[in-house]
């Protein structure tokens, strides 16, 4: 079994041809399998497909699929400014399995590319390929990474660096973009095919709803606000919110400048390009809330965008509501009570005034009654110690026990998460030839909550000269 032969053509393809362009995978030099997600093959009952095979549909050899391969075409709102075509510059799709959607990224031009070259370079493509799948176990909604290629193919970035391709899934590839680029072009026929296709791959539960295209909005609003407060709440920063990096399914896509915080940094900015922090960590609510503006915007031609507009409203109480949720897990509280928002600001508010470590505080909370380990962490202790004191008072309202808490936390608190630097070790690794970084990160990426012990130094504190480094697009 080939995996070819199991990837069926994409039903994007029964849309007009002016919503994309067939493209053909260019392949790369001396291409070699890199890594392959073989937990992510068995669940996708894949199991049997070899490295071998995998590197011939990445690398442009299937002739199975060669001409049903395409770059969708879609425009977005770039650091708050329009931008009417973009597409796939460096993404090519090949079709479609068990409700997954299989694209390449960085394998060659399109006819979206501009000036580009359409590939990926090896630092790229080891960052997207371990973060996503890190993110999926943190329980962040989120596109996941199949295989990476890597090759001896020089691409010229800041420096010469060598191409890559990753094959990546996701339920939908469709984007906020994609449907401003018909609104903004008065194609609002195409406009109506889109959302009709959308419902029928994405939200086939309401194809026969008389109020489809509202009710459709109405749950990318709600899934939206769930999915940025699953980032705020595990302290990570995209670094490129436009809306052509929206997913119409409200999954995280696009992995570029992103970073979990090291020090916890509310106007943290991950990205050297943002210089007036458009994207920094505690503006992303507000920005993904913008974006759907953008959004409803694009679909007021179908539906009527005041009515869309009172939606907004339910999204800042949903992402209230599930970020509250979220915090709560980590601190250990099952019952809810209304002063745990300010509880949980009080303690961001601690966090980032001392510059303490996010991910390594809450490990260390794991153990709330060690006041030690906590100590060590946080250089003004004597604000850490009163927040303490109402924590503990709070915890008294919980009906579990001491031990119960602890294990509900260690279940809700990683001990390893993917630090950049940690990232760009294994990328520098890669570039002389050793790979084995990228299988342990990855392994640590898809069991962040064990032990591990053999791995322990990869659970410290970031050094503060490595702490929240910025990255480029390019990266």
């Amino acid at each position: 079994m080939n995996l070819d032969e199991i990837i069926q053509e994409s039903d994007y393809l029964s849309l007009p041809e002016i919503f994309y362009n067939k493209e053909r995978i260019s392949p790369l030099k001396k291409a070699f399998s890199l890594h392959v997600n073989r937990e992510l093959m068995d669940e996708l009952q894949l199991s049997d497909i070899s490295d071998e095979d995998i590197l011939s549909l990445l690398n442009g050899k299937s002739e199975k699929i060669k001409n049903s391969t395409f770059a969708m075409c879609y425009a977005g709102h770039q650091f708050g400014h329009f931008v009417p075509r973009l597409g796939d510059g460096r993404a090519i799709n090949l079709g479609s399995y068990k409700n997954y959607q299989f694209q390449l990224k960085g394998a060659g031009v399109t006819l979206y590319s501009r000036s580009g070259d359409g590939r990926a370079v090896l630092r790229s493509s080891i960052r997207e390929y371990i973060m996503a799948e890190a993110m999926h176990h943190l329980g962040v909604p989120t596109s996941r990474s199949l295989a990476i290629i890597g090759s001896d193919e020089d691409v010229a970035r800041e420096r010469w660096e060598k191409g890559s391709i990753v094959l990546r899934i996701a339920p939908s590839w469709v984007r906020f973009g994609t449907f401003e680029y018909f609104y903004h072009s008065n194609q609002h026929a195409e406009l109506e095919k889109l959302a009709d296709y959308v419902i029928h791959q994405s939200y086939v539960h309401l194809k026969d709803k008389e109020d489809a295209y509202f009710l459709m909005v109405e749950e990318i609003v709600e899934n939206t606000a769930k999915m940025i407060a699953s980032w705020q709440a595990v302290g990570f920063n995209h670094g490129v919110m436009n809306t052509d990096n929206m997913s119409i399914v409200s999954i995280t896509i696009d992995y570029g400048p992103f970073a979990l915080l090291d020090e916890f940094k509310q106007d943290n900015i991950c990205n050297h390009t943002d210089a007036e922090g458009r994207y920094s960590f505690s503006n992303q609510p507000y920005v993904a809330k913008w974006n759907i503006q953008r959004l409803m915007v694009a679909l007021s031609p179908l539906i009527n965008y005041e009515r869309m507009h009172t939606l907004l409203e339910k999204y800042d109480a949903i992402y209230r509501t599930e970020y509250l949720r979220l915090m709560r897990k980590k601190l250990g509280l099952h019952v809810e009570d209304s002063e745990d928002n300010i509880l949980i600001s009080e303690l961001l508010g601690i966090l980032h005034n001392a510059r303490v470590d996010y991910h390594s505080f809450f490990r260390a909370l794991c153990l709330y009654e060690d006041k030690i380990a906590l100590h060590k962490l946080c250089i003004d202790t004597n604000a850490l110690d009163t927040w303490l004191k109402k924590y503990y008072l709070r915890l008294e309202k919980e009906l579990s026990s001491y031990e119960e808490i602890s294990h509900y936390m260690f279940k809700n608190n990683p001990k390893y998460v993917m630090k950049n630097h940690q990232l760009q070790e294994a990328i520098d690794l890669a570039v002389a030839g050793d790979y084995s970084r990228v299988d342990i990160l990855m392994k640590l990426a898809q069991n962040p909550y064990d032990e591990h012990e053999e791995y322990e130094h990869l659970s410290q504190i970031t050094p503060k000269k490595l702490s929240n480094l910025k990255l480029s697009c390019s990266s």
